[in-house]
């Protein structure tokens, strides 16, 4: 398939793990791909892995938390493939993040968290929704978690934040031409995961779901396909679990 043959996609927090699973199967499909990410020598291997498949993807460091970061990406993208078509919000702090409660992480830090893991998808949103609207329209897909209907302290607020971002950005682009979604993973195979997540509570977790394994990037990949590609064309403002069932909605 070539769905996305002659676009441009961006994919932030590209570098490694479910990012980089992203945008290479975007590339694979055809697409212009932006690797962006504020971890500059993962990012320009992981554009040289798609490169040396085939694929054309450059990298662009982006600090998402930054709007004139953001904005800079927007710049940078247009003028290196001459348009923004497709967007994947996937930045956040996660495989390094403190472990801590709401009423006892540092202020600071808290701030910090929610600037990258929250605010940075609202950020880089804003610096390219008007190139895609000169591009015709888009697609955005925005990284949630099931950690939003699960207690999981301040990160589960943040994705709880991303969902309700996804819902009020649908309404607001849809007149627009650009559809905006979500995808909600369950507990996924990463090395981040690994570094946060006891394995303990990981056995633990996966004893619990339906389908009982944990996932790997390429099972996200179909969905966060689908929900850029024109076979989602009449499909905005949802929030897709791709989770092995471990959440029932």
């Amino acid at each position: 398939m070539a769905r996305f043959t002659g676009r441009t996609a961006i994919v932030t927090g590209a570098a490694q793990g479910i990012g980089a699973a992203y945008a290479a199967a975007l590339a694979a499909e055809g697409a212009n791909v932006v690797v962006a990410d504020l971890n500059a020598e993962r990012g320009e291997e992981a554009a040289e892995r798609i490169t040396a498949a085939g694929g054309t993807a450059v990298f662009r460091r982006v600090d998402v938390s930054d709007p004139e970061s953001a904005t800079a990406l927007a710049e940078f993208t247009v003028s290196e493939f001459g348009a923004i078509n497709h967007l994947v919000n996937n930045a956040a702090i996660y495989g390094d993040m403190k472990l801590d409660l709401l009423l006892t992480v540092p202020w600071d830090y808290y701030k910090k968290f929610m600037g990258v893991n929250l605010d940075g998808a609202l950020n880089v949103t804003r610096a390219v929704w008007q190139p895609m609207v000169a591009a015709g329209g888009g697609s955005i897909v925005n990284q949630s978690s099931t950690a939003a209907w699960l207690y999981s302290g301040f990160y589960g607020l943040a994705k709880v934040g991303i969902n309700g971002l996804t819902q009020q950005l649908a309404t607001e682009l849809g007149g627009s031409k650009i559809r905006v979604n979500a995808i909600a993973p369950g507990p996924i195979d990463t090395e981040a995961t690994q570094t946060v997540t006891p394995g303990s509570i990981v056995k633990d977790m996966v004893s619990r779901i339906p389908i009982k394994r944990m996932g790997t990037p390429q099972d996200l990949v179909g969905a966060c396909l689908y929900l850029l590609s024109d076979d989602a064309g009449w499909v905005t403002g949802q929030i897709l679990n791709v989770d092995g069932g471990q959440i029932i909605r």
